[in-house]
């Protein structure tokens, strides 16, 4: 089975990915939802390089996320992220925007689909953050 990673051009297709979600995630009004959670965290640049890492190991790429933080647990990641189902299906929405934008909105790239739809929809917490 190909790699999904492999589905979007490898790395530079990753980055190319990452790159535009955030661009839109920062220019379209629609993602405003959005840029406020990154901004809230660790700022979008942090975020960019971060996502890149992540998902180059969740599809099937290199491990960078897991060497630098030794561990790929994305409720751990986001659990500082107050997140409702409204935020996950915007990130999904803009996701999907980014992959039509990039011709990438295949057949191909449904299971990779799929799989972020789980991955989301499992991060939300009803706006109930760890230690808050």
């Amino acid at each position: 089975m190909t790699r999904m990673i492999d589905q979007i051009g490898g790395e530079d297709g990753l980055r190319e990915l990452v790159g535009h979600f955030y661009d839109l995630v920062e220019s379209d009004p629609a993602a405003a939802r959005l840029l406020e959670l990154h901004m809230d965290g660790h700022g979008l640049a942090h975020t960019r390089e971060e996502q890149f890492n992540f998902m180059s190991g969740f599809m099937g790429g290199r491990q960078y996320y897991l060497e630098k933080h030794r561990h790929m647990n994305v409720r751990e990641i986001h659990a500082h992220v107050p997140i409702v189902q409204e935020d996950a299906e915007l990130w999904l929405t803009m996701m999907d925007n980014t992959l039509r934008d990039l011709g990438h909105m295949t057949p191909a790239t449904t299971r990779l689909r799929t799989t972020l739809r789980r991955v989301a929809l499992m991060l939300v917490n009803n706006g109930e953050v760890a230690g808050a």
